[in-house]
């Protein structure tokens, strides 16, 4: 009987959710946004401009493999394997490798979009190593083998590389293999980096050709210089080895931090062993900078985690990538670059010269990261080519950081690209990490106008193609707003699981608004819908205004800015990115220095509100600027009805603090007036909700006059002013506003929703009616209607379930389980649409886009998005260099690999099984043609008449006597060249013989 009160209590008369049953009410997940768990490799296919990032298992996902494309182009695979991580990402072709955790090579098909196969090897796999022109993938085991896949024929091909250290140390038996390159521009030679050395393997040869071991002797510091092992000889582990880009050096790198360098074509001597900083590190009495920064320690240096050795366009002129071997102390931490110029010719150089080349590189810098974070694994952006093992011409590249963040810069300068339209929306949840989103609904001619331009180079993902889906052309869009941990906020469509018309995505540097870029935390943002324009409020007290403009000084750095004032609106609207030419720019900024913004809200007729953790409340008219009211939440809370807030008892603890927790702004009438004003409503974290009227002062400006308030139980998470007649939002809007000049009457109400129960109410003071959860808490909640049949409100609980309640009864309409999709513990941070979508978190980096309005669908199957371009040809492999071909060495083709790797027997591959059988079809179709032409032509002479027949006989005997002609015209023509030539022939036979009697009468 309770519920069948509320609606009189409410004053309310209508049921606005009778058109809500509970069948409607079933959850769908939509799409994911976002990775599920922490990134663990990465890898970069120039040729089809495609990304692959690889995953760990974690408790908020499994591994799994994200590619993605331009746009919002995301295809997603799963493992095979339950528990394991990504571990090697490799693109082949028209084919995707994946080594994981559990040892298991996984081949997926770019096309088909599907696993191909899977195979687990006998034994560790160590590495994985393969090239865009071969169909087979080298396996590294643990053991010291060699392996070879076959990724066409999708078995272990006959081949195998044995243990080759053994023929340096008989005792190791077990030598695992750390890394494997193939020759640059040899493919039949092969770089074998092993836990003790490297070797160099022919395929032609089928032997080893040249090992290296780096020995750092007595009285050496060694990498990492050590004084207490400077006594003993040592023998650092090896952890990569990589080929020059000519392939006439080798450089590995050690778990001491040395980087050692090795001539690969004559001898196989070391021509230099350094660190980062220090030079000839494994020559006797070299002194190094490891000293620590108190008196008698020693620095510790980081290992090395990877690197490469780059090549510009020339191969010759060479850059070393490093991520790792940087002393522990380092005040600067990032990738250090070694510009080495162009190579010395090998050829001319003495060993002096080419010791000194790898000693004072040109140029040497770091690529600085963010504090508190390390590189730990790079991808390069080719421009081009996949060859050279990835490193030629590169323009950016693409680091992991230790957080599982990613950081993108430019190559070799080392600047920061922001990932803003550069990479897929779902990798810019790591870049760096989202912390909290909101949603904001736009009409969808306002958003299709909100395209900012920005300077940005060229694009690094151009692949793929999105697949069709429906449009939605006549509902407004869901524009998501991404706070960072870096202060950057993103806006973009998160739109229906439909067609996006506007896929770009709008960055605000709130950080240069604010006039810093340290402890730039973004506490709560609101997005106005009719107007564009945007407030965010931080958490050292600032409240910063953005508003759709184009910047005067685009292009070049803004100059000094004036300090912000105090309490006070500070314009800035020269704080814009030099970059960004038109977009969301700065206007002005509210320092109030009163704590933290707690609520902040922006409505769409020129009003914004904030409030603040030391309890400050203020109004901020847009059409000045200027600050139209501040208060304290404390005065107006003394009391809870209309009347005067100065000087009333305090109903609650005057020791305990109090904020506003939340904001909205409406256009209605309050209880015993007949006209309808411009309202702010605000909550409070003790459960006050007090309301303010909005009304035009003679002098032009607007004044702010408190209406009253109400006491709830608890701290106020949700208000939503509503129309008492239909349900509608009764938010401020411009064409309400336009109407209050011709007697818009507006019978409102207010839903206010706490966690532990839900107000109806008319405002400012009536009590209305209210309904208590019993046994749980609500954590976030929304109107929402389900197309014309009516509004109801929605809310996510503790106990794992979205709940939907009836208004103004208040009745559970249904509820179905959220948990299984959605974190529970990170519900407070979902938002609901009014649409009837949910976006939450399902982990530290992944969010989920579910509807309430669905058929209970797990993950809705539509048509996956194009990955693989056929018309996008890998360029040829590059060859052997001149110096190698005159030195003796025999090129081997790939196809030479086929056959050094696969045998003689190897069976034919699906690609030519597949093209006999296209052939076989062309031919059986075109014999039925060609027979069916034949019937018809018969069945056509069969019917025609005498001189039908005569006729065309006739016409075939003259094309014939025509061929006949035009055969004997060439051969006419034919004989009389060969007469000719005949002629000229005898003639000059005559001229030699007259000429050579001449010479022997001469004695010539």
């Amino acid at each position: 009987m309770a519920h069948l009160l509320r609606g009189k209590q409410a004053g309310i008369q209508n049921d606005l959710s009778a058109g809500i049953t509970s069948d409607l009410f079933n959850i769908d997940d939509i799409a994911r946004y976002g990775v599920n768990s922490q990134i663990s490799c990465l890898a970069y296919d120039p040729v089809q401009s495609l990304l692959a990032v690889g995953t760990k298992s974690s408790q908020f996902g499994p591994g799994q493999i994200y590619i993605f494309g331009q746009k919002r182009v995301e295809v997603t695979f799963q493992l095979r394997a339950r528990g394991a991580n990504v571990r090697t990402l490799q693109f082949c072709a028209d084919k995707l490798v994946c080594l994981d955790t559990k040892h298991d090579i996984s081949v997926y098909s770019l096309e088909l979009q599907k696993l191909l196969a899977s195979h687990s090897p006998p034994g560790v796999v160590t590495v994985l190593c393969s090239d865009p022109t071969l169909d087979y993938a080298l396996l590294g085991m643990q053991t010291g083998d060699i392996l070879a896949y076959d990724l066409d024929r999708e078995n272990l091909a006959p081949f195998k590389i044995p243990n080759l250290w053994q023929e340096v140390d008989q005792r190791a038996r077990v030598a695992p293999i750390v890394s494997l390159q193939f020759h640059p521009r040899d493919i039949g030679t092969l770089l074998i980096g092993y836990v003790h050395g490297a070797a160099i393997y022919s395929f032609k040869l089928a032997k080893s050709m040249r090992f290296f071991q780096y020995e750092v002797p007595r009285g050496a510091p060694g990498g990492d210089g050590d004084p207490t092992s400077m006594n003993v000889v040592r023998r650092p582990k090896l952890t990569q080895a990589v080929w020059h880009p000519t392939g006439t050096f080798i450089m590995s790198g050690h778990e001491d931090s040395s980087i050692v360098f090795w001539d690969s074509v004559k001898d196989g001597r070391m021509l230099m062993a350094r660190t980062l900083t220090d030079t000839n590190v494994a020559s006797p009495g070299a002194t190094t900078g490891n000293v620590g920064q108190a008196p008698g320690t020693l620095a510790v240096k980081e290992p090395l985690f990877r690197v490469a050795w780059c090549a510009n366009q020339d191969p010759e002129d060479t850059a070393i990538l490093v991520a790792g071997g940087q002393s522990t102390q380092s005040p600067t931490k990032g990738l250090t670059l070694f510009d080495m110029g162009r190579t010395p010719n090998y050829a001319t150089s003495s060993w002096d010269i080419l010791t000194q080349y790898f000693e004072s590189p040109k140029r040497q810098r770091i690529l600085p990261t963010p504090p508190g974070a390390e590189v730990v694994d790079f991808c390069l952006i080719p421009r081009a080519t996949s060859h050279f093992a990835g490193a030629h011409d590169p323009i950016a590249v693409l680091a992991l950081l230790s957080s599982g963040e990613l950081l993108t810069l430019t190559f070799p300068s080392g600047m920061p690209i922001s990932p803003t339209n550069q990479l897929h929306i779902s990798l810019t949840y790591v870049h760096p990490f989202v912390k909290r989103i909101n949603i904001a609904q736009l009409d969808r001619e306002r958003w299709l106008g909100m395209t900012e331009h920005r300077a940005q180079g060229p694009l690094m993902l151009k692949g793929g193609a999105e697949s069709a889906r429906h449009l939605r052309r006549y509902e407004s869009r869901n524009i998501a707003q991404t706070i960072h941990a870096d202060g950057t906020i993103r806006l973009w469509d998160v739109g229906y699981g439909d067609e996006i018309e506007n896929d770009k995505v709008l960055q605000v540097d709130v950080g240069r608004a604010v006039g810093r870029f340290d402890n730039v935390n973004v506490t709560q943002t609101s997005l106005a819908g009719a107007s564009g324009e945007l407030a965010v409020g931080l958490q050292s007290g600032e409240l910063v205004i953005f508003r759709w403009g184009h910047n005067r000084n685009a292009g070049k750095e803004p100059p000094a800015s004036r300090p912000n004032k105090p309490r006070a609106l500070t314009s800035v609207t020269d704080r814009v990115e030099p970059s960004l030419s038109e977009g969301l720019t700065p206007l002005t900024l509210l320092d109030q220095q009163d704590g933290p913004v707690t609520a902040v809200r922006m409505s769409e007729v020129g009003f914004v509100a904030a409030g603040f953790e030391g309890g400050s409340f203020a109004i901020v008219d847009m059409r000045g600027p200027a600050i139209i009211y501040t208060s304290s939440v404390q005065e107006f809370s003394k009391g809870h009805h209309k009347g005067s807030i100065r000087g009333r008892a305090s109903s609650g603890p005057a020791n305990k603090p109090e904020w506003a927790t939340s904001i909205e702004f409406s256009i209605m009438m309050l209880e015993g007036e007949d006209y309808s004003s411009i309202l702010c409503h605000v909550g409070t974290n003790l459960g006050h909700l007090a309301t303010f009227k909005i009304l035009p002062d003679p002098s032009g400006r607007y004044t702010v006059q408190y209406a009253g308030s109400v006491a709830l139980e608890n701290k106020v998470m949700y208000i939503a002013p509503i129309n008492a007649d239909s349900g509608k939002p009764a938010a401020a809007s411009p064409t309400a506003m336009g109407n209050l000049r011709t007697g818009l009457r507006v019978n409102g109400a207010l839903v206010a929703v706490t966690p532990t129960n839900i107000h109806v109410f008319r405002p400012a003071t009536s009590k209305g009616a209210h309904k208590s959860f019993d046994s749980f808490f609500c954590d976030t909640t929304g109107i929402v209607r389900y197309q014309d049949q009516g509004h109801a409100l929605v809310g996510l609980f503790g106990d794992g379930n979205a709940r939907a309640y009836s208004i103004p009864a208040l009745r559970e309409i249904a509820s179905a389980k959220a948990s299984d999709i959605l974190d529970v513990r990170r519900f407070s941070e979902a938002v609901i649409t009014p649409s009837g979508n949910i976006l939450g978190f399902t982990g530290p980096s992944e969010m989920a886009l579910i509807s309430i309005w669905g058929t209970g669908e797990n993950l809705l199957v539509r048509r996956p998005d194009t990955l693989f371009n056929p018309a996008a040809l890998i360029p040829p492999r590059p060859t052997i260099s001149n110096l190698q071909w005159v030195t003796g060495t025999q090129y081997i083709t790939p196809a030479d690999m086929d056959v050094l790797i696969g045998g003689p027997n190897r069976p034919p591959s699906k690609r030519m099984v597949l093209q006999v059988q296209a052939e076989e079809e062309q031919r059986r179709r075109a014999g039925l043609a060609s027979s069916s032409s034949r019937q018809t032509a018969a069945v056509a002479q069969s019917d025609e008449g005498y001189w039908a027949y005569m006729q065309r006989q006739i016409q075939e005997r003259t094309e014939k006597l025509g061929m006949v002609g035009d055969s004997m015209s060439q051969l006419e023509e034919n004989s009389a060249k060969w007469s000719d030539d005949v002629t000229k022939f005898v003639s000059r036979q005559k001229r030699n013989a007259a000429t050579g009697l001449i010479k022997s009468k001469f004695g010539l």
